[in-house]
């Protein structure tokens, strides 16, 4: 018997999936690792989804039909910071570490160098999240900055890495 890795799926966020994104935020080791506030509603993800934005893509990784990760990257929309956008993320505990994360920014990346022709994006991590830092790192994302007591997480001020990656421009041959 072999045994073989989970089929993850990638997809655009849609209605179907709004019961399964706000379970996921509901899961209190993937709220505290973002600047969301626990327990989102159904209605908040739904409002989110209403925009017909095409600045925002928000997909959704699945795991036999349930949402076990997220990602929204975001291009900026003033003229001058048209060039750069920003994601945030999101993983189920369980499915920490498996790849789910990769996979997400992966696609995300793919979609910012060759749909949304960014040239910088950026994010902000809580500088104790080592697993997503290292996960940035690994896709070409540097520190930049670190910004003390940014946000407030289980009653204290925290701090937050400032990262971006740029795209280098190929070299003219």
């Amino acid at each position: 018997m072999t045994l073989t890795e989970p089929v993850i799926t990638l997809e655009r966020l849609s209605e179907a999936h709004i019961e399964g994104i706000a379970a996921l935020y509901h899961e209190p080791a993937v709220a505290r690792q973002t600047l969301q506030m626990p327990f989102p509603s159904t209605e908040t993800w739904r409002k989110r989804l209403d925009s017909d934005n095409e600045r925002v893509v928000q997909l959704v990784a699945l795991h036999q039909g349930a949402v076990i990760g997220s990602i929204t990257l975001e291009q900026f929309s003033r003229i001058r910071r048209s060039h750069a956008g920003s994601f945030g993320m999101g993983v189920a505990a369980a499915w920490q570490g498996k790849g789910v994360g990769s996979q997400l920014l992966e696609a995300a990346l793919d979609i910012a160098d060759n749909w949304m022709n960014l040239r910088r994006v950026e994010l902000s991590v809580y500088a104790d999240n080592e697993a997503a830092i290292r996960l940035y790192r690994k896709y070409g994302f540097e520190d930049e900055g670190l910004f003390r007591d940014y946000a407030v997480r289980d009653g204290v001020f925290v701090d937050t890495l400032s990262m971006a990656r740029l795209r280098r421009r190929p070299k003219a041959g």
